[in-house]
């Protein structure tokens, strides 16, 4: 076939394709699907205020470490509250163990905005930036404030996750009395709410158990050097020294105790049950006591996970309140959950609906915002590190005090 008659046929053949296209309807285009859309974020910051400088700073630091790890853990739970993914945020603040500068950070948390507070460490900053929160209407978790005060003025706002002074100080009492066995005790407190407070229930509750108070003293949670006070103390050879104070200042005073001979027995509260006091005390601080509220560390439900988790995190052990310091946080969010909120008004009320099982183990609260039923535990140093002697579920009643 000639060239150009095989072109022509070509063109005749597509022409012809053509036509018979275009009597058929083309086929409809596919639907556009639209990808669903991601939930819409919304960042919730949690504050967290402790001392991060001074000599306070390594418990605020391990409250502000218990912190992080929850916000990281809530983060990487990817969680839905209203219908939107929420985003935490923490803003940590160095209150620097001090009331005024307590109150300046919380007014500096309430000014970012913040959803909920977890803080202070002591009493005597906790109590007053209370009602700053309270004002701004700010839930606040204390990880470790045991003053009583600190929940009795009324305020909605305000919750601790320990047992109280008005709980820990008799139950130190009642152990030195009926366990000990002592006749007679010093009482040597720090000046501070949390000090003072703690030492004035334990002395109002063993002073009605047959229980001679050789001496009472007081020092500041400045001072490291004892010898006065202690040289006064050792004349009237008490059984045992009780403390109301932090493990700053009650390391030297037992390191001194053994300087200057004195056999009493030491004991004190949470504040100095931590491995800093072994470090500063030496050889001195075995056979120190010390109450703690709540389960020792690896008996808590969560205990062992979350000191494993603590240590490859860190690189270091758990001080004090950092169990604590991340119950307060999952509280929250909890609460938030049940509200369908991260607006404070909304998930407020139901924090004091609180049924959540913590690392520390089950946590309610009363109409106080006090934690229900928890127990406080009597350790002693054996051996350079602190091991639980007993775990006990603190009595009705107790005295009116004051604590950290």
């Amino acid at each position: 076939m000639h060239i150009h008659t095989v072109r022509h046929f070509a063109a005749a053949l597509i022409a012809a394709a053509l036509l018979a296209a275009c009597g058929k309807e083309a086929p409809p285009p596919a639907p556009k699907t639209e990808a669903p859309k991601p939930p819409e974020t919304l960042t919730v910051k949690i504050g967290s205020a402790s001392p991060l400088t001074g000599p306070q700073a390594h418990i605020g630091i391990d409250i502000r470490n218990g912190v992080q790890l929850a916000i990281e853990d809530a983060n990487a739970a990817n969680i839905d509250i209203g219908g939107k993914r929420v985003k935490f945020e923490m803003v940590a603040e160095d209150d620097e163990a001090n009331p005024t500068k307590a109150t300046t950070v919380a007014q500096k948390l309430a000014d970012a905005k913040v959803a909920a507070v977890v803080g202070h460490f002591n009493s005597g900053a906790s109590i007053p930036a209370s009602k700053i929160y309270s004002d701004a209407g700010i839930p606040q978790i204390s990880p470790s404030s045991t003053n009583p005060k600190y929940t009795q003025q009324g305020f909605k706002t305000t919750f601790r996750v320990v047992a109280h002074d008005d709980q820990q100080g008799p139950t130190l009492a009642r152990f030195a009395a009926r366990t000990l066995q002592v006749k007679s005790v010093a009482v040597i407190d720090d000046s501070t709410a949390y000090g003072q407070g703690l030492a004035d229930a334990f002395e109002n509750t063993i002073k009605t158990m047959d229980v001679k108070i050789a001496a009472r003293e007081h020092t500041t949670d400045k001072d490291t050097d004892f010898k006065a006070i202690l040289t006064k103390i050792k004349g009237r050879k008490p059984d045992l020294i009780m403390f109301g104070g932090i493990d700053p200042q009650a390391g030297p005073m037992v390191k001194q105790m053994k300087e200057l001979g004195i056999q009493a027995k030491f004991i004190g509260g949470d504040g100095m049950q931590t491995p800093n006091f072994i470090k500063l005390a030496g050889d001195a601080s075995d056979g120190a006591m010390a109450s703690i509220p709540g389960l020792p560390k690896d008996q808590m439900p969560g205990g062992k996970a979350f000191l494993e988790k603590y240590k490859a995190k860190f690189n270091q052990e758990v001080e004090l309140f950092a169990p604590m310091g991340y119950d307060a946080v999952m509280v929250f969010i909890d609460a938030m959950k049940r509200a369908g909120s991260a607006d404070p008004a909304k998930f407020l009320p139901e924090i004091g609906k609180t049924n959540y099982q913590g690392v520390i183990g089950p946590i309610a609260f009363d109409d106080k915002g006090d934690l229900k039923n928890g127990p406080i535990t009597i350790y002693v140093v054996k051996g350079g590190a602190w091991a639980p002697l007993e775990t006990v579920k603190p009595e009705a009643g107790g005295s009116a005090a004051a604590g950290k």
